[in-house]
């Protein structure tokens, strides 16, 4: 079935529904790692196991994941060759920046955005007394491999697991041999380190948007809209739609924004020339598509096919986080221009 005629429930991907992958990564084993869970959302993400549950493959020009760490579970430190955004549903998270995560270190809580800049060191901790959720978008169809840092290899080999040069891994404690075609990943090396560009503090903390400073930010079309804020967070200043440069205005491939509503707000019909994925970081909000209506709690994702109408609205106030692919996404088209604020 085309994806524009894919029904929209076929394309939402519930918090309680997800499949998480509990040895995506070589550092499954290593201690304080072994809990943490993974999600790929939305397209091929950068799991190093094939067993990973793909929830949606469709490509979007972007991917979207998650990460579930219960308290002082660690991600360790690694680094991408794409964009890497983070939007915090749950939890207090502390983002290490560096080789061994000493260069910089930024706490973040609910509703807080950062984006980690390519080829750059980072792992992050949930510090927190209960379990977190972190929503993730990497860019690019194929966001390619991970980059570990040194000692994430020696750890990962203490405990049976061997990466591949075709990024798949191999669990000797199950049995499991080196194929006789492939090689084993290089370990990273000092000269492969010395690549990785430095982040101080002061750096890292430009590329954070705190909850509290949303009100800071620009705001996009969709503020002119009865109950309705829009906030310009990643991305480029874009005259198509009339929205300022994000926080983070350097190109990530694609845009985000936050959207909050106002109980009894409502963004009339229209449609988009870009894939759109919403994601609820808090409330409720509901997606109306011709004869379909969703509506959609904290921690759901949704993917809007190109071309495809919808409204938005919310009984109760919701804030969520919106994904438009590409630097320069189109301006909406909408279907009753007099549903619109003169």
């Amino acid at each position: 079935m085309p994806h524009t005629e894919q029904p929209l429930t076929e394309r939402l991907v519930r918090y309680d529904d997800l499949v998480p992958c509990y040895n995506a990564f070589i550092d499954t084993r290593s201690p304080g790692s072994e809990a943490k869970e993974n999600f790929t959302i939305i397209g091929p993400g950068v799991s190093e196991n094939p067993q990973q549950h793909v929830h949606i493959a469709e490509p979007h020009g972007f991917n979207i994941g998650g990460a579930r760490q219960p308290p002082h579970c660690v991600n360790s430190q690694h680094s991408h060759d794409t964009a890497e955004v983070f939007v915090v549903l749950s939890g207090e998270w502390s983002f290490n920046i560096g080789e061994k995560g000493d260069d910089a270190r930024i706490l973040l809580n609910p509703g807080d955005v950062i984006s980690i800049p390519t080829n750059v060191f980072r792992g992050f901790e949930n510090v927190g007394k209960d379990s977190g959720f972190l929503w993730a978008v990497l860019g690019g169809d194929d966001p390619g491999r991970v980059l570990w840092a040194p000692y994430v290899f020696q750890m990962a080999s203490d405990y049976g697991l061997i990466l591949l040069e075709n990024g798949s891994l191999i669990d000797t404690t199950r049995g499991e041999n080196i194929p006789a075609h492939v090689n084993p990943m290089t370990p990273t090396d000092a000269a492969m380190v010395a690549r990785v560009q430095q982040l101080d503090a002061a750096a890292i903390r430009r590329c954070v948007v705190l909850s509290d400073e949303f009100r800071t930010l620009g705001d996009g079309p969709f503020s002119a809209l009865e109950g309705v804020e829009e906030k310009a967070v990643i991305g480029p200043e874009n005259g198509k739609e009339g929205i300022a440069a994000g926080k983070m205005g350097w190109p990530h491939g694609f845009q985000l924004r936050r959207l909050t509503l106002c109980p009894g707000a409502l963004i009339p019909t229209h449609s988009r020339a870009e894939a759109e994925v919403l994601f609820v970081q808090q409330g409720e909000a509901i997606v109306q598509s011709g004869d379909e209506t969703i509506t959609m709690v904290a921690g759901d994702t949704l993917t809007i096919p190109v071309g495809r109408e919808r409204s938005l609205r919310s009984a109760q106030g919701a804030t969520l986080f919106v994904v438009h692919g590409g630097d320069a996404p189109q301006a909406p088209v909408w279907k009753d221009m007099a549903a619109l604020p003169a």
